[in-house]
């Protein structure tokens, strides 16, 4: 059991899929857990009064907006005086075809870097300071199988974006060990969850799961276990590290 007692975590779109069963597993194990959301406010809100308010705070943003991203910052601070851990979870995935008219190949391509990969950056830049203060920080980016092997030609955005997470996860690691600051990507494979649902709703279970070693999708608690893990620090060897969670679906 990986024990999180005292440490202060910001998880990023925690409301649901993944970043729920994150937020449960951290929560799990310890942490006081500040759970992020968009638009799922009642959602999010349900969720930290089940866990108990002592340890879950549920804070709403616009992660495309970067003075909201300063203010969750701030305010994930200040409820505990710190952040230990930031996993930067939260990804929008619209589809957007190739042969899209201008104005919504642009602003689905836009949307999508904002989100999922500018917004990351912009919090990796606040969380710095603040653990080089305390001597110690982890940051966990939560990637996708797309950033190595490429998505379907209408999320080519998306793909695009988590590949650049990977690369930002890499660079942390490099140049901001000697601060004490661990970086790592954690990269889900096929995960049983609401977007999942829709996937297999268009493309067939058949291009879901026929790839899958292990024979189906995970869970959002095998993503968890590892966040956990590595919020623990005691991976501090490993940081720069990619962990791939997708039953052997896809190997680099």
């Amino acid at each position: 059991m990986t024990d999180l007692t005292g440490k202060t975590v910001l998880v990023t779109g925690g409301s649901r899929g993944v970043g729920e069963g994150i937020v449960r597993g951290l929560h799990g194990a310890g942490a006081s857990v500040i759970l992020n959301y968009t638009r799922s406010r009642e959602r999010a809100e349900k969720i930290a009064a089940e866990l108990g308010g002592g340890r879950c705070l549920a804070l709403g943003a616009e992660l495309d907006k970067p003075e909201q991203l300063v203010r969750l910052w701030n305010e994930s601070v200040a409820w505990k005086g710190r952040v230990d851990v930031l996993v930067n979870n939260a990804a929008t995935r619209p589809s957007v075809p190739i042969d899209a008219d201008l104005e919504t190949f642009d602003d689905g391509w836009n949307t999508t870097m904002k989100v999922n990969l500018i917004a990351p950056a912009h919090l990796t830049r606040l969380a710095i300071p603040h653990f080089r203060q305390n001597g110690i920080g982890i940051i966990i980016n939560i990637a996708s199988r797309p950033a190595f092997r490429g998505d379907r030609p209408e999320f080519f955005h998306d793909g695009a974006s988590k590949g650049g997470l990977v690369s930002l996860t890499r660079g942390l690691a490099r140049f901001f060990a000697k601060d004490n600051v661990l970086a790592y990507c954690v990269v889900p494979g096929m995960i049983q969850t609401d977007q999942l649902d829709e996937f297999v709703q268009h493309y067939g279970k058949g291009q879901a799961f026929d790839e899958i070693p292990l024979g189906g999708p995970g869970t959002p608690a095998d993503i968890a276990e590892w966040v956990v893990f590595l919020s623990s620090g005691k991976a501090r060897y490993a940081t720069g590290a990619t962990i791939d969670v997708n039953g052997a679906s896809y190997l680099h």
